[in-house]
């Protein structure tokens, strides 16, 4: 495959993935209107008004993780339209805070869920300083509603408030943490590309959100006291950011939060996608699948200092079924 043009929106391993599907001439010209060097007015709004923010980083072992911070509404925000700031500092016990430095790459979402709003950026850390860290913009896009399961927030305790201790769990998940994950209707999911484009050969970060059916997240053991994470990918918006990451990079990282409690699950593992086959055919409306082998999980129970009310389902589940 010849080189992108310096300012192609879409890395290798996006363009792979695009290619395989056979949208690639289409969705890079989408990709030249949709993503930008700048956020526009409407996305730095909508951060402005945020009780929580969604982060992807890397790890020393060059492993993705997703991680929620909190905070009132204005922790975030956007002095101009190349520059974010979150006034938010990381739990000790949450791996976005070992990764944490200038020059590191991050991927951020801002998701609303009772308006099913949400935009992504992809920046680098410029500041960090004891309330919170600033971020310069690479790139800035817009998503689409789908799959996002409406809810609405309340304050369980101030956001600056200790969080009860955090557990260690290896490669295997334990119950309380399987208990979440296969109740679970939303996730978020962190990747990273090498030689991502503005990072002069370093690696670009990305967080998406994922949305099903409760029950969505299949749990299996790998046969050695391991545990193994299977999901649908359903028909989205063709962009493929986070396959085409995984194409890049096998690796990801997966968030569940248990909105009732605040648990938190964060988790990191070999990643692979499933393209065909009995599996794929045998979840109703899934495209493809993709499969997430843990190498390490860490469990916050409480967390999240916020609270979400019963889900409104997203009408997209309404073509999508559960494993058979």
């Amino acid at each position: 495959m010849s080189a992108p043009p310096p300012d192609a929106p879409f890395h290798a391993g996006e363009r792979a993935v695009q290619e395989r599907v056979g949208v690639r001439d289409r969705i890079e010209a989408i990709g030249q209107r949709v993503i930008r060097s700048f956020m526009p007015e409407q996305h730095r709004e909508l951060f402005g008004k945020l009780p929580w923010f969604f982060v992807g980083s890397l790890d020393a072992q060059r492993r993705p993780w997703a991680s929620v911070l909190a905070g009132r509404p204005g922790f975030v925000s956007a002095p101009d339209e190349r520059t974010l700031r979150i006034a938010a500092v990381p739990s000790s016990a949450d791996p976005l805070a070992q990764a944490l430095r200038p020059g590191v790459p991050l991927g951020l979402l801002g998701l609303e869920p009772h308006t099913r709003r949400r935009n992504r950026m992809n920046g680098t850390v410029s500041d960090i300083d004891a309330d919170g860290f600033t971020v310069a913009v690479d790139q800035s896009f817009g998503n689409c509603p789908q799959y996002i399961q409406a809810r609405e927030p309340q304050w369980a305790r101030p956001p600056d408030t200790a969080e009860p201790a955090a557990e260690s769990l290896g490669a295997a998940l334990h119950d309380a943490a399987i208990r979440l994950v296969r109740a679970a209707d939303t996730l978020f999911i962190a990747s990273a590309a090498a030689r991502a484009r503005g990072h002069g050969g370093a690696d670009g970060v990305d967080v998406s959100h994922r949305g099903g059916n409760p029950g969505f997240v299949r749990v299996d053991s790998d046969g050695s006291n391991g545990t193994v994470l299977t999901l649908p990918d359903f028909r989205g918006n063709f962009l493929f950011n986070t396959l085409g990451n995984i194409a890049a990079h096998p690796q990801s990282g997966l968030l569940f939060i248990d909105h009732a409690s605040g648990d938190l699950l964060q988790l990191t593992g070999r990643a692979e996608i499933v393209w065909g086959g009995p599996e794929v055919q045998a979840f109703e409306g899934a495209q493809r699948l993709l499969r997430v082998r843990v190498d390490e999980a860490v469990w916050r129970p409480e967390a999240l200092p916020l609270r979400w009310s019963a889900p409104q389902f997203a009408p997209q589940l309404a073509t999508t079924g559960r494993w058979r």
